[in-house]
């Protein structure tokens, strides 16, 4: 159902760019340098508590103005074409903002009218969009009698109903069973797979951006940690390990490193590495032989979301906001 009339962008085309994008709210940095740009048909936005996620959210759609710096939609900037932004764009909030009394119905016309839609035609659209995420038969029910579930699927459809080119998704999960959280994702999926919309989904839940993402931008502090694009990871089958070993430490690390592996040290007994495609486990014990040092424990899986996330966690910021663009 979403995608407006304008036609979508490229499959890898840039549609959103951030150019030293910072700001302050009460004399405190909380979005702080930021320079990306974005062209994952579905981008996971990611990032501990107070890192700036919704407040990311809030500045694209116009509720802050930057302290410095810029942000371009589709090409426009969302400060100087805010109207122009907010009408591309729909957004599904964290925390419920419905209108109390009203229909279904009711309220998603009204928020489609606000964002363009004549009358008439925001009403049909209405209808639509609570058939399209399963609440049809419930459209003239008052939103205040809705389950948690049910108000999370009003929430989505009155941010498709004016056919967005690009999706906020804040949390669309929260709240939900399993059988409910199934059904948002699906929904999501599906929006994400027409190719006429754009989305970004910011989530807590690593398993949720996963299963719907192309690409996650991850925050820490106010700045960019890493940008991430998640199908070039699963291809490169790149593979995580932890070791622990027995004998000169340093001149093993120095090796990893010759062979193309990332190394990081968790504590100074163990050893962290992800293995690029060419190497193998076997050119580690190789390694080990040659240098006369004892790989006592190795733990392998593949490189993972949680990974990704937690290595953005564990490096300095600084080193990252570099490769952001």
């Amino acid at each position: 159902m979403p995608g407006g009339s304008e036609s979508a962008p490229g499959a890898r085309e840039v549609w959103a760019e951030f150019e030293g994008l910072s700001l302050h709210l009460g004399g405190r940095p909380v979005l702080n340098d930021l320079n990306a740009a974005l062209r994952g048909r579905c981008i996971g936005l990611l990032g501990p508590n107070g890192a700036g996620k919704t407040t990311l959210l809030n500045t694209l759609l116009g509720f802050f103005k930057p302290s410095s710096g810029h942000a371009r939609i589709f090409g426009r900037d969302v400060v100087a074409e805010a109207s122009e932004v907010r009408r591309v764009v729909g957004y599904m909030p964290e925390r419920d903002s419905f209108v109390g009394g009203m229909t279904g119905v009711r309220f998603v016309r009204m928020m489609a009218e606000l964002s363009g839609l004549p009358r008439d035609d925001a009403l049909d659209r209405a209808h639509e969009a609570f058939f399209h995420v399963g609440l049809g038969e419930a459209r003239y029910r008052r939103v205040e009698t809705y389950s948690q579930g049910m108000k999370q699927l009003a929430k989505l459809a009155q941010a498709i109903a004016h056919g967005p080119r690009l999706l906020f998704l804040d949390e669309p999960t929260n709240g939900l069973d399993p059988p409910g959280r199934n059904r948002m994702l699906q929904l999501v999926r599906g929006i994400r797979d027409t190719g006429a919309t754009r989305l970004v989904v910011s989530s807590h839940l690593l398993r949720d951006v996963e299963e719907c993402c192309d690409e996650v931008l991850i925050l820490k502090d106010g700045r960019i940690s890493s940008v991430c694009d998640l199908e070039s990871e699963r291809r490169s089958n790149r593979k995580f390990l932890f070791l622990q070993v027995k004998g000169d430490q340093e001149r093993f690390v120095e090796g990893l490193v010759a062979l193309g592996c990332e190394v990081g040290m968790p504590n100074r007994r163990r050893l962290r590495a992800v293995l690029p495609a060419q190497v193998e486990i076997a050119d580690l014990y190789a390694l080990a032989a040659e240098l006369s040092v004892q790989i006592r424990q190795l733990d392998h899986k593949r490189d993972s979301l949680e990974d990704i996330f937690l290595r953005a966690m564990d490096e300095p910021v600084a080193a990252k906001q570099a490769n952001a663009s």
